[in-house]
């Protein structure tokens, strides 16, 4: 896929977005950037390769579940406007 100034300017006006005529020729250029490296990787045989959920083994600690006290819906609703 190319890209080209008038998709910019479709895909700025989408995300409500405005950029200059430099800042679009510039875009214009890292997407192009952008979209040959994913050409790149979908040219890779990943056949048997295994997805990459988490980038190490390691788990995360997690921490203690501790009991608190909770408000009450009447100390909730205090605060609430009328």
């Amino acid at each position: 896929m190319k890209i080209d100034k008038k998709e910019v300017e479709k895909l700025a006006h989408l995300a409500r977005l405005e950029f200059t005529e430099e800042e679009k020729e510039s875009m214009v250029a890292d997407m192009d950037k952008i979209l040959g490296f994913v050409a790149k990787i979908d040219e890779l045989d990943l056949e048997g390769v295994e997805p990459l959920v988490y980038m190490t083994d390691e788990e995360a600690p997690l921490r203690k579940d501790v009991v608190v006290e909770q408000s009450t819906r009447e100390e909730a609703l205090k605060n609430a406007p009328d």
